[in-house]
């Protein structure tokens, strides 16, 4: 082991700054012996200095404001751990490499909006833009992305990224209960922030995806192209009969090329038990990749918690001190590809279709009658249950061979005018890599 300290300081001492912490403290030798020089943490920040935390702080120089420790002297890189796409987050960040330190970030929506920024900066002055953590926890898929299969072109990638979303799945599966349900008991277990919305409406996942696609495919980040739904309309009745056709249903993020242009999406989806994905329960995170020398690769672990995270957040600190360094997102800015976006409605694949609707003559021959119109195929047609005098409703269920969005958004559209039909057709895309 030779050189000087790595000196660090890190922003934002939450569950992973904390961790970051421990794990610089209680791993200092292995980690000095891994890096080939020391790693020294000399200085933090938080909002509050009094607050409650389990490692002690005490000896490290502290920063009220941590866009002013970014620029202090005698600091080689700066850990960003605070979140948020502004404010304070990205002052910092940005204040980091105009004074010539390396960053490392845990911060997916600040990357997923402001990456561009970022890098250029960054490769002024041949900074490091470090962010495994960013994306899966501690999972190492930036990593291999941007080194293990860097011989490869990618094709496609797809994952679970929201560890929230994939408990609440887990569970609805398990239990057979609803969302609403299922939601309540992971805000007390801690899984679920007080207002989901930023997790079951599909934001976090969307951040994640928007930085994955940029490291696998060498193009701009560009999070106002990703097509975004969360889980909200997920009921225990789709889930049973996502069951029954041999599929489960995962919330994923989505990114291929298709015909030299890149799709980006994250929605919920049906998959086959077979594939990769479809065993990853829980709070864990997964993501395929495909590539056109090694084919499939799967990394599958937990995706969040001050272990996993800190983990990765210490690892690309590793990387720091040992001069590894390689363009943010794979290639340098100015050799980005600039991809055309394929738009939602031109996405073409396979689709499930619950109906309620009364059980009546003539419901079935209007459904027909609507993809026939549109040259739409059905793959699976079944109905669940009679109607009865006290309830006349019932569950149509179809699913469909390969078409395009804008084809089958019509025929829903004609389906749904049909008075017979007395809710709103519940729709989930069938996807397998």
């Amino acid at each position: 082991m030779s050189g000087d300290p790595l000196k660090v300081a890190i922003a934002g001492l939450g569950t992973v700054g904390a961790g970051v912490v421990d794990i610089l403290q209680k791993q200092a030798g292995l980690l000095a012996a891994r890096a080939g020089r020391p790693i020294e943490l000399v200085a933090v920040s938080a909002r509050r200095r009094d607050a409650s935390r389990p490692v002690d702080v005490s000896s490290y120089r502290w920063f009220d404001d941590a866009a002013e420790m970014a620029v202090a002297d005698g600091i080689d890189v700066v850990v960003e751990l605070i979140g948020g796409s502004e404010g304070i987050a990205r002052k910092t960040a940005m204040a980091a490499l105009g004074a010539g330190r390396h960053l490392v970030t845990a911060n997916k929506a600040l990357l997923a909006i402001h990456g561009s920024e970022i890098a250029a900066t960054a490769e002024k002055t041949d900074l490091a833009v470090a962010y495994e953590a960013a994306v899966a926890g501690g999972i190492p898929v930036i990593k291999g992305l941007r080194e293990g299969l860097s011989a490869n072109n990618i094709v496609a990638i797809e994952g679970i990224l929201n560890g929230t979303c994939n408990y609440i799945l887990t569970q609805m599966r398990l239990t057979g209960r609803d969302f609403a349900d299922v939601l309540a008991d992971a805000q007390a277990l801690g899984y679920a922030e007080a207002d989901p919305s930023f997790d079951v409406d599909g934001i976090d996942a969307a951040h994640k995806l928007t930085v994955l696609a940029s490291a696998a495919f060498g193009c701009p980040v560009d999070f106002d192209s990703v097509h975004v739904e969360g889980i909200r309309n997920i009921t225990a009745l789709d889930i049973e009969f996502a069951a029954e056709l041999g599929y489960r249903i995962k919330l994923l993020g989505i990114a291929r090329l298709v015909d030299g242009a890149i799709e980006r999406r994250v929605h919920p989806c049906m998959i086959p038990l077979d594939h990769p994905l479809a065993m990853v329960e829980d709070a864990f995170n997964a993501v395929t990749v495909l590539g056109d020398a090694v084919d499939k690769v799967t990394f599958i672990g937990r995706g969040a918690g001050a272990g996993p995270t800190a983990s990765a957040v210490v690892a690309d600190l590793v990387d720091v001190a040992r001069g590894r360094t390689t363009p943010t997102f794979t290639l340098p800015q100015a050799e980005l590809r600039n991809l055309p976006v394929v738009p939602m409605d031109r996405h073409r694949g396979e689709y499930y279709v619950r109906l309620t609707v009364l059980d009546q003559p003539g419901v079935i021959a209007h459904i027909g009658a609507a993809m026939r119109d549109e040259a739409v195929s059905i793959s699976r047609l079944s109905q669940h249950g009679r109607g009865t005098a006290a309830n006349r409703n019932v569950s149509v269920v179809f699913t469909t061979h390969e078409t395009d969005e804008a084809a089958m958004n019509r025929v829903l559209a004609r389906i749904e005018a049909h008075p017979a039909v007395v809710a709103k057709p519940s729709v989930i895309r069938i996807e397998a890599i």
